[in-house]
């Protein structure tokens, strides 16, 4: 940041908007570890995370478009999951391995603003878009002989690209409403990435507003998303249950395992870091769950999809047979 930063240290809670003060130009992201012992152990196990995230969800992607028997709507959805983890932990990871060996862990202020909103775009279209995963599978076990009518190509479309546009606008709102506010020192971000909470700290105006607007929407977006999904589970059980075969019940629960494993898994995290009040304590906590949901789970993602459906597995056998001839 610039020297000639002023500190607003009488009074918080007041705007820097006098003659004699300067907005911050940069902020300084907080490493997770300073000893280095850890930051190099650290920085290996989340490259491998971060390469495997990286190359497992781009072969699901070139898997769902090289294999025809894969183009259905099941996997269109999974395609994009795939895109989104990649983007997702692309957002924040890259940036926070540099940092681990860094001596300037700066980043800009629009490129902190354009982290936050890619962050939050990328990751809320992926949870409303789970949502909308589970409803398929709710068709596909409850309804199967009119699956394909119910969902049909332009309701595919429809259903992703509302999934992205929901994502986009519900990012688009806490960009503005934290990109707006003054900030004019201190400039450390407590976390290794630009996110709402964190930010918040550092405006030097009252943020109760902004608060409650995360914990609002945000929250009632997580929650809504999970409750459908939820619901969506609970009648996928009562179908399962009254299948007369065990051959049947198997399929079902292998056509949803995958799904819900990566449901509890993003789910938890997200509604154990958005809904509550930013203290020190649980900002240190949500540090933790967000190295959970960012470098983690969008690595075991392509490992829980592959692993637990047969169509892939068959497709991925075909696709390594063409390559080898």
């Amino acid at each position: 940041m610039s020297n000639k930063a002023v500190f607003c240290a009488t009074d918080y809670k007041n705007s820097c908007h006098t003659e004699n003060q300067t907005s911050v130009t940069e902020f300084v992201l907080l490493s997770l570890t300073d000893i280095l012992e850890f930051r190099i152990t650290l920085f290996g196990v989340f490259l491998a995370f971060y390469l495997l995230n990286v190359t497992g969800n781009f072969f699901i992607l070139v898997i769902t478009i090289l294999e025809k028997a894969l183009h259905t709507p099941m996997y269109y959805f999974l395609g994009n999951v795939a895109f989104f983890d990649i983007f997702f932990s692309s957002v924040t990871v890259p940036k926070m391995l540099a940092d681990f060996f860094s001596t300037q862990k700066t980043i800009s202020f629009n490129g902190c603003i354009s982290q936050l909103h890619f962050f939050h775009f990328m990751g809320g279209s992926e949870v409303i878009l789970l949502t909308v995963m589970s409803y398929d599978r709710l068709i596909a076990i409850g309804d199967p002989l009119h699956y394909f009518s119910i969902i049909s190509p332009t309701f595919c479309v429809i259903l992703i690209f509302g999934s992205w546009m929901f994502g986009f606008l519900h990012s688009l709102l806490h960009t503005v409403l934290t990109a707006i506010l003054p900030y004019c020192g201190p400039n450390l971000v407590e976390h290794f990435f630009c996110d709402i909470k964190p930010l918040l700290k550092l405006a030097c105006t009252d943020t109760t507003l902004n608060q409650k607007i995360l914990n609002i929407i945000t929250g009632y977006l997580t929650c809504m998303a999970f409750l459908l999904t939820l619901i969506s589970y609970v009648l996928i059980g009562r179908i399962v249950l009254k299948m007369k075969t065990v051959e049947g019940r198997k399929r079902a629960i292998s056509t949803c395992s995958g799904h819900l494993t990566v449901v509890i898994l993003l789910y938890g995290t997200a509604l154990f870091t958005y809904i509550r009040p930013a203290t020190q304590d649980i900002l240190d906590q949500d540090r933790g769950a967000a190295v959970l949901f960012t470098v983690v789970t969008p690595a075991l993602n392509p490992i829980i999809y592959t692993l637990r459906n047969k169509d892939m597995k068959k497709a991925i056998s075909r696709v390594i047979k063409k390559l080898s001839l």
